[in-house]
């Protein structure tokens, strides 16, 4: 096992190149709706529980099921409300299980990325060939039923080992060329795209996707009240809306249909998302949209920035 994750260098957000979004926006703005599938009584993993109780957990599944039977539908009314196309982290077992699901997505020309197979099937203690198989399985599936090249990556359950960021790279380009495997959400380290070091050599970057604002983190681990989740997205937009008026900064609200669309807690996302589109300079996008911009514009400039500085400190 590495010591680091030696995929990025250490990059000062202070006097960074301008990134310019189309139209002068100072946000690129992208809602991600996690849609997945959680096995009943799925297979062991001797690293990490699938549930936190003991399984099969009714209570855990049925929630869950209710948000592919009605919140999904209630969370895309809204985002067709606010002119929003969803970038979809997909389990991509969603396929086979709620194939109507992935109908609806594609008749709004939503984009599909990868989440691996099932959410409670982890990374952890495959193997590198395992592991390059799972990442094929998931791209090769979304294209199938979507005719999709599948640009974007987050790790199932945010499961992860060291050869993960160049797997998904790797594969992508096998299948697609320059147009599969472009960027990964599986790093929260920054508010701009940031060039990733690959060992292929391959352009990829790392896209914002914040999970301070990913609504299963702020209801289910911080136990934030709707209300102040409003608060909180207003105030994450309010900052990122003034420092893209230097440069330009991109926001993610990541979502899961069993989270956001509970009842007492929809309003609290129409009124954010009311909000920030309520605003000029905000770009509305798609996670592809915003990591093709960023490689055809930005990155040679960043790497050039990158190695600049890291001259000026001595670690060149």
């Amino acid at each position: 096992m590495k010591e680091t994750l030696d995929a990025y260098d250490y990059w000062p957000y202070e006097n960074r190149h301008k990134i310019a979004w189309p139209n002068g926006a100072r946000v690129a703005f992208w809602v991600a709706p996690n849609i997945e599938y959680y096995e009943l009584d799925p297979p062991a993993n001797p690293q990490r529980k699938p549930w936190p109780t003991p399984h099969p957990s009714v209570p855990g599944f049925s929630i869950r099921d209710y948000g592919n039977r009605v919140g999904h539908e209630r969370q895309m009314a809204l985002l067709d409300k606010y002119g929003i196309r969803g970038s979809v982290s997909l389990s991509v077992a969603l396929c086979e299980h709620h194939p109507e699901i992935v109908a609806m997505c594609r008749e709004r020309d939503w984009e599909f990325f990868s989440h691996g197979i099932y959410n409670t099937r982890y990374t952890y203690g495959m193997s590198e060939a395992q592991e390059r198989e799972m990442i094929r399985d998931g791209i090769e599936t979304i294209h199938r039923h979507t005719g999709q090249k599948c640009a974007g990556y987050l790790a199932p359950a945010l499961s992860h080992s060291e050869h993960t960021l160049d797997l998904f790279a790797e594969v992508g380009q096998e299948l697609f060329g320059e147009e599969g495997g472009i960027y990964t959400c599986d790093l929260f380290h920054d508010d701009q795209p940031t060039p990733i070091r690959l060992r292929s050599g391959r352009r990829f970057i790392s896209m914002p996707y914040s999970l301070e604002m990913n609504d299963t983190i702020v209801y289910a681990v911080n136990k934030v009240e709707p209300r102040h989740y409003l608060t909180m997205l207003k105030r994450h937009f309010d900052r990122l809306y003034a420092e893209g008026a230097e440069s330009g900064t991109v926001m993610c609200i990541p979502t899961h249909n069993y989270q956001i669309s509970c009842p007492h807690r929809i309003k609290a996302f129409e009124e954010a998302l009311e909000y920030i589109t309520g605003h000029s300079d905000v770009w509305v996008a798609t996670g592809r949209e915003i990591a093709r911009h960023y490689l055809a514009h930005h990155y040679d400039d960043a790497l050039r920035d990158i190695d600049a500085k890291a001259a000026m400190a001595g670690r060149s």
